[in-house]
């Protein structure tokens, strides 16, 4: 068996491209726990011989099965990635190579190699991630979750509890050098005690549920990979049940919170609502701020901790830990909620407005869009762009969407989350109905009605493609007909750009896009 000093052969090995039969130059990537050997079309990882609070690799078994979990665990979601296990082996000769018989002194992970610019990480600060491509992303990750096995002896309450104590030591470890302030450490600390408090039986409930599943563990953007043009899901967390045991929201929330980090918030926000009408769970939004929070935390006193021995560039690590420190205590003061309804007829551009509203109201990640498009199809119990038969859109039907949304509405605004309702809402009641919601939570509330001269809605309804709404030229025509009735919410023209629509509507509503963000048109 090869001491863990023998690494540092066996590195020196595989960093030859003869140990893989290969000319090309081998390209290594490290890590604090692996290192990555990147050679022809495969890439070998190997684990370290370390041992830290959170694993343990310093025995050759314990690698071997952490190899063979790395395999199991993310063939889940990358199946066409992960080929195999392999072990580093000592010939007759004393020499090290893959291959033979000769004694075991190491593993590696055996994977499929890819593009590192398909990485999401950076993809996303490019602008390079189109909303197809995001909610695809979205589709996968719930597909994931709702496939997941259920942990129950992880989470809940208990199991944030001690990432919380955990993120708490390490703060004030690192005040101690002056990257945290000691008395801000311990006012975060106390706050997130305090919310965890409050959230304590909805995360046991959870648990209860079944919603503390076998996740991902590490689900940012640098975990995630366009690969055979769809996005990939990898290296989830195979070493510590502490970490990839946890409640979905939670999980989700790592990804959210990179990209909120990031300034991507359109992105986050479209990730957000799309994972939400793939798998509604609105009430556990109560529990978002503190996820997104802890998630922060935890990005916070890891940047620190790769400060210590960086060198030129402990300094800026530093001061990124700092940045994410206080967006940890930023998530935990969130904005109070609010309703906005966007109206109007087929091809007003309702939908693309409430889209680019989200971000911008309430709560991080922005409001959970609630489309009437969407429920519907879900009332029925087909996919969002699958075409309904015209009893779909019956009287009866109608009336069961609109109470539907009115009724999730209510429920994500009671969890803290702010709303925008997307409907034609072409009837006074149905107008009247999303107002009484608003009151009955006791939010403020804002409609705005969308008007486009004719030809242009016209036009948008051809133009349409991948959209849940089955509306028609006659469905237009039928609601030019009938009119909207008396109108109280504010009227907006929307003939005009995605972005002066926009524009005008932040006007009206009071808002302002953050600096980093800014507003793509294109989508």
């Amino acid at each position: 068996m090869a001491a863990p000093a023998a690494q540092d052969e066996i590195i020196a090995c595989l960093s030859d491209p003869a140990a893989f039969g290969a000319v090309d130059p081998v390209q290594r990537i490290d890590t604090h726990i692996s290192a990555l050997f990147l050679v022809g079309d495969r890439a070998y990882k190997l684990k370290r011989a370390v041992r830290l609070p959170f694993l343990d690799f310093s025995t050759l078994a314990a690698r071997e099965a952490a190899c063979r979990a790395e395999l199991a665990v993310n063939r889940r979601t990358a199946p066409g990635l992960y080929l195999g296990v392999e072990a580093v082996r000592r010939g007759a000769d004393g020499r090290l190579g893959l291959g033979g018989t000769g004694a075991v002194v190491d593993w590696l992970v055996v994977m499929r190699r890819f593009d590192q610019e398909g990485l999401f990480d950076r993809l996303a600060p490019a602008g390079a991630i189109p909303r197809e491509e995001a909610e695809a992303l979205a589709e996968t990750i719930a597909a994931f979750h709702e496939a997941a096995p259920p942990r129950p002896g992880w989470g809940g309450a208990a199991g944030l509890a001690h990432t919380l104590e955990t993120n708490h030591a390490c703060f004030l470890d690192h005040a101690a050098e002056g990257t945290f302030d000691r008395a801000a450490a311990e006012a975060l600390t106390a706050k997130s005690r305090a919310v965890l408090a409050t959230q304590a039986a909805l995360l046991d409930r959870r648990r209860d549920q079944g919603l503390v599943r076998q996740c991902h563990g590490d689900l940012h953007l640098g975990n995630i990979c366009r690969f055979e043009g769809r996005p990939l899901l990898f290296d989830a967390i195979e070493f510590n049940d502490d970490f990839a045991c946890i409640d979905v929201l939670y999980d989700l929330a790592f990804l959210l919170m990179d990209l909120w980090a990031r300034g991507l918030r359109e992105l986050a926000s479209l990730i957000f609502n799309r994972y939400l009408e793939c798998r509604p769970d609105v009430e556990g939004l109560a529990a978002l701020p503190l996820m997104l929070s802890m998630r922060a935390a935890i990005r916070a006193h890891v940047a620190a901790q790769m400060a210590r021995g960086a060198g030129d560039g402990a300094q800026a690590l530093r001061a990124r830990a700092r940045e994410y420190f206080a967006l940890a205590e930023g998530f935990l003061a969130p904005a109070p909620p609010r309703l906005l309804a966007v109206g109007g007829f087929s091809g007003c551009g309702k939908s693309r407005l409430a889209r680019d509203l989200a971000p911008l109201l309430g709560a991080a990640p922005g409001a959970v869009v609630l489309r009437t498009d969407v429920i519907r199809k879900r009332l029925a119990g087909v996919e969002a762009l699958t075409r309904l038969p015209p009893e779909g859109y019956s009287a009866e039907m109608s009336a069961r969407t609109y109470a539907e949304q009115a009724a999730l509405a209510g429920r994500a605004l009671a969890a803290g989350q702010a709303v925008v309702a997307d409907a034609v809402f072409a009837q006074p009641a149905q107008r009247a109905g999303i107002e009484a919601a608003a009151r009955a939570a006791g939010v403020s509330f804002d409609g705005l009605w969308l008007e486009a001269a004719p030809e242009v809605m016209r036009a948008r309804i051809q133009g349409r493609k991948r959209n849940a709404s089955d509306a028609t030229l006659s469905v237009l025509e039928k609601q030019l007909a009938a009119g909207p009735g008396p109108v109280t919410w504010m009227r907006q023209d929307s003939s005009g750009s995605k972005s002066e629509t926009f524009r005008n509507a932040l006007g009206k509503l009071g808002l302002s896009v953050p600096a980093a963000q800014g507003h793509n048109e294109s989508g």
